[in-house]
């Protein structure tokens, strides 16, 4: 038997699972020299939602990140998750962008490529696979696994086999939602070591808590590398925690070889910093056990938890789970991993919200009905394939084919914004939100501020706190010194400051006769946020005016999120004031759960009114289009 071997996955899917993607890169900087000299096998720092959380949520350069990390990790692999063809996107690239992006990636310190396809259709990794093996890195392949009637253990080893044929250098299990048990782990990973005979390695979710006994199951069975997380972010829906599995393998033939007090250090560091931001602990709840019946993995169940919230119906998460897996049979039983968990989760969503099923679909449950995310494992079920896009035609090719080279359009249109290549990726993968960024971007370098702090600041402000942390707490004196009893000591007040910051505790509140203090702990974000917040109030609905009638009718948003008046920056708009629209016509898209929602019009008639602007935020019910009825 081999010593097993360890990937990290807390600087990427260990804060994807359980932060919501929110650690930036000064977050990470301070730990990365200490996670470098542990002897890791690898670390996934890149991919899957960073990317898009990057330039969407955090204003950072998700291409700077990546070099930052490179130049402080000198020693271990660098590791991403790439989703096939659709990169780091939710929708499918042409290949002249693939090849790009992968090319680049490797460039800027991608060492493993993990490349998956949600749907197990291998046509879809052709490329990614070609691109990759041309850059000379590592080229992991995933068998997706999940539980249908149509994903057998054959399967399993059937798709493994085909992907050794294009080249892999080895296998990777993704249990994406902590499904697989300890037994069948055990059988299927002697199996693709039997019949395949590549490298291995399994990436599980704790979720419902099988993962530490299914990674035994599996290093018994010859597993070659297990995933895991620091334990700050380990549990709950994230991997299970280093610290154990290299307990539980201690002193026997599999044992990994890693420190324990190296990872404690690593791991005070992310404890600290879940304190310090109010992130909370992975936990298994009732809830969470149910992933036995709904298949939800980690990541998208805190992703819908996070839309719930937005579109103000938390309370309808039990509902949600439950219509989750009607809509995956309805669908052919795709795996619930990016990009199909979105669309599954969000059609979900809106069956529940709509009151109707099929009522509002977006764009991309169309496109995946026409079979351009690819062929679903089993057949879809053909009422709702009718009701969705009626006699529309499906392809039967690869969806890829279909797509026209986009570098040299996306070039075109950066023009006077950016000639970096990583720029114009950025943009071709996300335009709106590349633009917003861009934007962002130039306002903060016009200011000579800079984006993040140089790495040496980074880390003397940590070496600080750890020492501010370090020492005991002090007590906070009820009489002032030199000053008035009704007066704060300046003292008592930075006490104050240091409890607030060592505890869970989010506001205080101290009143001494006529003196009041109120302090606030910024919770789960970063200083950017909090601004943004204060300078930027949440836009509510304008109040409607009485301006409806018999023949006058109000188009409304039927969920909160972004209002974009064309498919595109550089299209028309769908349409104008003044213009005939027939029912069924696209009026807008309400940019949502991180998919494009076609609203259409309901009626024959005439726009009068557009009641939004371009790119503005909107809110459940609010007024976007008057239509007079012809």
């Amino acid at each position: 038997m081999n010593k097993i071997k360890i990937t990290d996955t807390s600087l990427r899917d260990g804060h994807q699972s359980l932060w919501a993607t929110r650690m930036t890169t000064n977050d990470m900087i301070p730990v990365l020299e200490k996670m470098d000299n542990v002897g890791y096998h690898s670390l996934e720092v890149w991919g899957g939602a960073t990317f898009d959380v990057c330039i969407r949520y955090l204003n950072e350069d998700p291409w700077e990140r990546l070099r930052i990390i490179r130049e402080n990790v000198k020693k271990t692999k660098l590791q991403m998750l790439l989703r096939g063809q659709s990169l780091v996107g939710y929708s499918h690239y042409p290949d002249d962008l693939v090849y790009r992006f992968i090319d680049k990636s490797a460039e800027n310190g991608i060492d493993v490529f993990r490349v998956f396809d949600a749907l197990n259709d291998i046509r879809n990794l052709e490329t990614c696979m070609k691109a990759v093996k041309k850059t000379d890195r590592h080229a992991q392949a995933c068998v997706v696994y999940t539980v249908s009637p149509v994903h057998t253990m054959q399967h399993f080893v059937d798709t493994a086999l085909q992907l050794k044929d294009m080249g892999a250098d080895s296998i990777c299990i993704k249990d994406m939602a902590g499904l697989l048990s300890p037994y069948v782990s055990y059988e299927l990973v002697k199996a693709l070591k039997e019949q395949v005979g590549l490298p291995v390695q399994l990436h599980t979710h704790y979720i419902g808590g099988l993962a530490v006994v299914s990674c035994i199951k599996a290093a018994e069975a010859g597993v070659d590398i297990i995933d895991t997380a620091s334990v700050p972010m380990a549990f709950g829906s994230s991997q299970p925690p280093v610290e154990t599995i290299v307990r539980a393998l201690q002193g026997s033939p599999l044992d990994t070889g890693l420190n324990l007090h190296d990872l404690f250090d690593i791991a005070n560091h992310f404890e600290q910093l879940r304190k310090h931001k109010g992130f909370e602990r992975g936990v298994t709840r009732i809830s969470d056990m149910k992933v036995f019946e709904h298949q939800v993995p980690g990541g998208m169940i805190s992703n819908l938890v996070a839309q719930l919230e937005e579109q103000k119906a938390s309370d309808r998460l039990d509902e949600v789970l439950g219509e989750i897996p009607r809509v995956r049979k309805d669908l052919g039983y795709p795996p619930l991993v990016t990009p199909t968990s979105q669309i599954i989760g969000i059609q979900a969503v809106l069956n529940i919200l709509m009151g109707e099923r099929y009522k509002l679909c977006p764009g991309e449950v169309k496109d995946y009905i026409r079979g351009l995310y690819g062929k679903p494992p089993a057949p879809i079920d053909p009422n709702v394939k009718e009701k969705i896009i009626g006699d529309e035609p499906v392809i039967q090719g690869r969806p890829a084919d279909l797509l026209p080279p986009v570098w040299e359009k996306a070039r075109q249109e950066m023009q006077g914004i950016s000639e970096v290549e990583e720029d114009i990726l950025t943009y071709a993968l996300f335009p709106q939100v590349a633009l917003k960024f861009f934007e962002y971007r130039q306002e903060r370098s016009n200011e000579d501020v800079p984006q993040m702090l140089a790495v040496e600041e980074v880390i003397k402000e940590a070496e600080i706190k750890e020492e501010i942390i370090n020492k005991p707490l002090p007590r906070i004196r009820k009489k002032a010194v030199n000053m008035g009893d009704e007066e704060m000591n300046l003292n008592e007040l930075r006490e104050l400051i240091l409890l607030l910051d060592q505890t869970n505790i989010s506001d205080l509140e101290v009143q001494k006769d006529d003196f009041r203090i109120s302090l606030r702990k910024n919770p789960a974000g970063d200083n950017q946020t909090s601004l943004a917040q204060a300078v930027s109030p949440l836009q509510q609905p304008a109040a409607r005016p009485d301006r409806v009638n018999d023949k006058l009718v109000e188009v409304l948003s039927p969920m909160v999120g972004t209002f974009y008046a064309a498919p595109s920056p550089d299209a028309p708009p769908f349409v104008r004031v003044g213009e005939q629209v027939k029912k069924g016509q696209t009026l807008c898209i309400v940019e949502a759960m991180k998919l494009m929602n076609e609203i259409k019009s309901e009626y024959d008639g005439t726009i009068t009114e557009i009641a939004v602007e371009n790119a503005e935020p909107v809110e459940f019910d609010q007024v976007l289009f008057i239509i007079e009825k012809d």
